[in-house]
């Protein structure tokens, strides 16, 4: 199963969207909290490639982006296969 790593702050509604998908398609996931951990943003930042919203998902260490770019690859079929990967 593919490593997924979401930054999120705790009243970010697509935040929520964001983690209700990756539940309901039961994949285990890394939520790091920039309102508890405010050093986070800094690396999300970074590793982002310079995007400073959130959520910020990472799958496999690579930047899928937000919530709106999550939704996108599960309806063209491609997030499966890079959870699968």
């Amino acid at each position: 199963m593919a490593k997924v790593e979401i930054y999120t702050r705790q009243t970010c509604g697509f935040c929520v969207r964001a983690k209700m998908l990756l539940q309901q398609k039961q994949v285990e996931f890394s939520e790091i909290s920039i309102d508890e951990f405010p050093e986070k943003r800094a690396e999300m930042i970074e590793r982002s490639q310079g995007r400073m919203t959130v959520p910020q998902i990472f799958i496999n260490d690579k930047p899928i982006g937000g919530c709106d770019d999550l939704f996108a690859l599960h309806y063209d079929g491609s997030l499966d296969a890079l959870l699968n990967k």
